[in-house]
């Protein structure tokens, strides 16, 4: 399917989704979520174009397209560290608060967990978590790398962020995909329900076999914001989901309230991080 580049590109950069989510998902403090169904405000007429994009056309057959042709990791194969600095060629000059790249965002998170004295995996994980945001340097829509995650091959929940988009998804007419289940069984258990495609489900393929369950369970639901904050697929989830999703919500705080004025000093911290990333992972990753 051919886009242009507006439509593969709706959003000024990715991150640009990310300070979405903190008007949505707002710390305490800060102004109240109602606020966030201001859709008249033009300066989210580029998030809604976002939201538009990935509510048509992340479909369950496009989920499987994009499936056959990432996971066979045929792209690059290179050291972790590699893999952050390639990361880092993702040029972001858009967000007029914090100018840090992209591999200084992932320190800034990773060193939150660790000031708080979580376990190293748990560190890890936050310094590899969009990781997988590599996709757009192999030339994917913005849309199929970052956005809100949901499950693909049943219904759309109402508690997505903007809904009514999904009205124009081939799968909300197909019968098989458009019931409360579709394809699945009740409480089936998230290991056999498709996700979205994106980041998560792209770095958790790249890091199931090398980091502990909880850690796969945040990156590859870090993004599932209709479950982790809207709970608005329980009828899929089994028990161990709802207990691993523990983590998940101790995650998502640093994943969305980290982010700092304060510059990580890169060359200070990576040799721990280099070590950290060989304990667990192997010298080379392909991509």
């Amino acid at each position: 399917m051919a886009f242009t580049e507006t439509e593969r590109n709706p959003l000024n950069s990715l991150e640009q989704w990310e300070d979405d989510l903190l008007v949505r998902y707002p710390e305490p403090e800060h102004k109240a979520k109602e606020e966030y169904r201001n859709y008249e405000n033009p300066g989210r007429d580029t998030v809604r174009e976002f939201y538009r994009l990935n509510h048509t056309y992340q479909t369950y057959d496009f989920v499987q397209q994009k499936r056959a042709e990432f996971l066979k990791f045929d792209k690059k194969e290179i050291p972790v560290w590699g893999a952050m600095e390639f990361l880092n060629t993702l040029v972001d000059d858009s967000d007029p608060d914090i100018e840090l790249d992209q591999l200084q965002h992932l320190l800034q998170t990773a060193e939150a967990i660790r000031a708080d004295g979580h376990p190293d995996w748990f560190v890890l994980t936050g310094f590899l978590h969009d990781m997988g945001k590599v996709l757009c340097l192999f030339g994917e829509p913005q849309w199929a790398v970052v956005g809100d995650t949901f499950p693909v091959g049943c219904a759309h929940s109402d508690r997505i962020v903007y809904p009514e988009f999904f009205a124009a998804n081939p799968d909300s007419n197909n019968k098989d995909f458009n019931t409360k289940y579709g394809i699945y069984e009740p409480n089936c258990g998230l290991k056999n329900v498709t996700m979205s495609w994106g980041h998560d489900e792209y770095l958790y393929h790249i890091t199931k076999d090398h980091l502990p369950e909880p850690a796969l369970y945040m990156i590859r639901y870090h993004s599932f914001y209709a479950q982790h904050r809207e709970n608005a697929y329980d009828h899929l989830m089994d028990a161990h989901d709802h207990e691993m999703f523990k983590w998940v919500n101790k995650f998502n705080p640093y994943d969305l309230y980290s982010k700092s004025p304060v510059t990580p000093v890169v060359s200070e911290l990576k040799p721990y991080y280099e070590d950290l990333i060989a304990k667990y992972l192997p010298a080379t990753i392909r991509l």
